[in-house]
């Protein structure tokens, strides 16, 4: 029997010859289901592999804010500023208006309250946290602090370069967190706070868990000395990861002669990062006669945190002065770190960054025993800092 079909049909049906873009694809095809399955048989041999996502499987969420624009849910936020600006009276201050559903400092209303929960090293409760919690009409109801870690039947400090992960537990126990206060937050770093590595291995564990409750975190610091005029963010003492890991980073200034202190948005990768509110400290007295200090905010100011902080850190009344010693430190401090030498252009530009004039740091350099050399015929001029120094 004759076949009456032509090569490629059957039935009334045409089976095109593959052409060379869909034979490509079928090889391709073919190609990515192999690997899918050697992928899948790597994990359950417990081989490690590398995970990846399809974006196309992300769903886009939203910013989670605790305070709108200023301190985010799940995220890590820096808080740092010069010895006695209040930072940690500040933090109470905002942990009062979690517990009981009040005010932020910009006026806007706090949705719902929540529990906080405090670790710090440089206070302790009884005689300093508490009374000062109390003076910020916080609900201490909802007020935790960190005392140490139970283990085989005796008591151990809490150390947070370690045990953050151990938090777990403990945070269900009372029902979550809005909020982890960490003060000082350099305590989270198991090694040196000056190296980038380090700082960012430990505080992922902070990162990580403010992620898995939802809950903010702020970590007090303090500034770098000598960093009067440099740009807010740089000021933060320790490795410029602080900076880098938190996604707010906010810092506070005194003015000088006066109770007025302010705090400013230095670096926010969510949010504005201009703006600031004003604030001072007042002394309350408590149940007991007991007297604690409470922050009283003071309205909202416009502008970057770099001329918000200059604002309150001028001095008219002792500008020389106070120019030449911050002048005088800053150059000890950038050589010190160089170790103890750098090229006289790299200096003149961290000079004029920090806001000094080259002329005045050329007539203090004498006065610091520091040296102008040559490293070489035609080479190029280095500032030295004498070894007594170094």
């Amino acid at each position: 029997m004759t076949d009456k079909h032509t090569d490629g049909q059957m039935a009334g049906f045409t089976l095109g010859r593959e052409d060379d873009a869909a034979r490509a694809a079928r090889i391709e095809l073919d190609r990515q289901g192999e690997t899918a399955r050697q992928f899948d048989r790597s994990m359950q041999r417990g081989e490690r592999v590398v995970k990846i996502r399809c974006g196309a499987d992300i769903k886009p969420l939203p910013i989670t804010w605790l305070w709108p624009g200023w301190v985010p849910a799940g995220k890590l936020t820096i808080l740092a500023g010069a010895a006695g600006t209040g930072k940690t009276t500040l933090a109470l201050a905002l942990a009062g208006v979690i517990t009981t559903g009040g005010r932020w400092p910009d006026g806007s209303e706090c949705k719902g309250g929540g529990n906080v929960l405090i670790w710090s090293s440089e206070d302790v409760a009884d005689d300093t946290l508490v009374p000062r919690l109390i003076a910020s009409g916080a609900d201490l109801a909802r007020c935790h602090f960190i005392e140490g870690i139970a283990q085989d039947g005796e008591s151990v400090p809490f150390d947070p370069s370690q045990d953050i992960p151990d938090l777990r537990r403990a945070v269900d126990a009372i029902g979550g967190v809005s909020l982890l206060l960490i003060d000082p937050i350099v305590s989270a770093v198991a090694g040196d706070m000056h190296r980038a590595n380090d700082v960012r291995r430990s505080l992922q564990a902070v990162v990580d868990f403010a992620d898995a409750h939802g809950c903010a975190v702020i970590g007090i610091t303090h500034f770098a000395k000598g960093g009067a005029g440099k740009a807010p963010q740089d000021r933060v003492i320790g490795s410029q990861a602080f900076g880098a890991l938190a996604r707010m980073v906010l810092v506070t200034a005194k003015e000088e002669g006066s109770n007025r202190r302010v705090m400013a948005r230095a670096k926010s990768n969510i949010a504005p990062d201009d703006g600031g509110v004003a604030y001072s400290l007042e002394l309350a007295t408590i149940a007991g006669g007991i007297e604690a200090t409470h922050a009283v905010w003071a309205g909202a100011i416009e502008g970057t945190a770099r001329e918000i902080l200059g604002d309150v850190e001028h001095d008219d009344s002792s500008e020389d002065g106070d120019a030449r010693q911050d002048l005088e430190r800053m150059l000890v401090d950038t050589l010190r770190e160089a170790g103890g030498k750098m090229a006289t252009k790299a200096l003149q530009a961290e000079v004029r960054d920090a806001g000094h004039s080259w002329d005045s740091a050329k007539r203090i350099k004498k006065s610091l025993g520091i040296e102008a050399k040559k490293l070489s015929m035609g080479g190029a001029w280095i500032w030295c800092l004498p070894e007594t120094i170094v």
